[in-house]
């Protein structure tokens, strides 16, 4: 391990278990039995991912809603306690600095849950903006282990174990309860499209990480009848693109904004002044130039990061963000940038592979189809 190499509560049994590669600074496991195993295991039954990787700041203080409708786009005061939502928070220019999960503990304790990349830059970000609001802001990542446990098994598997009745635990809220004996936050949230629960382990720090430890374990013999598996970034990667989800550093950066991205959902203009709203509201009154679109390949081929994207009279329109082969689908998918006036236009488009243009269309997300798969589906599996 290098000094700059990281390593989550669960390092020693990812070591024995999965096969390790470096992310984000973090030796993580990219698959443990196979990326499409793992991946369908998520979508017909359950898997669990350790996510201790991912940063998590508490901010209290009495102005803790204030600074945070400051400093993301989305309206924190619609959140009640035990509920969470979807945001981001953009520089001055709209350009988006990172996208996350914001969770409502009580009036004056708010969770945020953000990309490991970004571990740092977000943390600085937050000190940087909050002079003159009475807050304090503490990275609580090393004393908090996290895991995602997805799938139409998840409330089944978990609720052997919890203290809590996680039927009336709905989507984007959160229960404190005990599981395997060990005292947890759970929400209703995840990174898959599918329903499922995100896991926060609090007496489990990196030099003490026994609790972490017990309750992986405890949740996979609890999961073991309907299939569990242990997941890596393999498989998380291939199920959020399925689903239409970005990845940071991939489709979003400092260089995108919300509106461009088609995340306007979590821009709420009308909640007061927060950083980025003028370049986002100039945007929005001149018009987007370019929109994020997801592909779905019609002839064999897999759009990767780069691979630009053409019409049907050749002339490149935009560019590949995120692409892999999609296990469920067994197809080429990806998303990526185009044209808005492209997108108006027509819905069959070309990816250029090794110098080939390769059909494909675009798509509305996610992938699948939602009523057989993901957390709106109206079937059991």
């Amino acid at each position: 391990m290098t000094e700059e190499t990281r390593r989550t509560q669960l390092y020693e049994v990812h070591k024995k278990k999965g096969k390790l590669t470096v992310f984000a600074g973090f030796e993580m496991p990219i698959w443990y039995k196979g990326v499409i195993l793992e991946h369908l295991a998520v979508r017909n039954s359950v898997g669990i991912f350790d996510i201790s990787h991912m940063g998590r700041v508490l901010v209290t203080g009495i102005d803790s809603e204030r600074f945070l409708n400051h400093v993301i786009t989305n309206n924190v005061s619609a959140l009640q306690p035990n509920s969470a939502q979807y945001s981001v928070m953009c520089n001055a220019n709209g350009g988006i600095i990172d996208d996350f999960v914001v969770y409502r503990l009580n009036p004056e304790k708010i969770l945020i849950v953000f990309n490991a990349s970004n571990r740092k830059k977000d943390y600085n970000w937050l000190i940087r903006n909050a002079e003159g609001f009475d807050v304090e802001i503490k990275d609580i990542s090393n004393n908090v282990a996290m895991f995602a446990v997805q799938g139409p098994k998840a409330e089944e598997t978990l609720q052997k174990l919890s203290s809590t009745g996680l039927s009336k635990i709905g989507r984007f809220k959160c229960e404190h309860s005990r599981m395997a004996d060990v005292k947890v936050f759970i929400s209703r949230t995840g990174y898959t499209g599918e329903d499922g629960f995100e896991v926060f382990v609090w007496d489990a720090s990196l030099s003490k990480p026994g609790n972490a430890v017990k309750l992986w374990n405890a949740i996979l013999e609890a999961g073991e009848f309907s299939g569990i598996e242990p997941c890596g970034l393999g498989a998380r990667d291939t199920l959020r693109l399925e689903a239409g989800m970005c990845l940071y550093g991939n489709d979003i950066d400092e260089s995108t904004t919300p509106l461009e991205a088609r995340l306007s959902f979590v821009v709420k203009f009308r909640k007061g002044s927060f950083i980025g709203k003028e370049a986002l509201l100039k945007q929005k009154n001149e018009g987007i130039k370019r929109k994020r679109v997801g592909i779905r390949m019609v002839e064999q081929g897999i759009p990767r990061p780069g691979f630009d994207i053409y019409d049907d009279e050749e002339e490149k329109i935009g560019y590949i963000t995120s692409g892999t082969f999609s296990p469920l689908l067994k197809c080429g998918i990806g998303m990526g940038y185009i044209r808005t006036v492209q997108d108006q236009k027509r819905d069959l488009i070309n990816i250029k592979i090794r110098n080939r243009l390769i059909k494909g269309k675009i798509v509305s997300s996610p992938f699948y189809d939602a009523e057989i798969y993901g957390y709106k589906r109206k079937t059991t599996t």
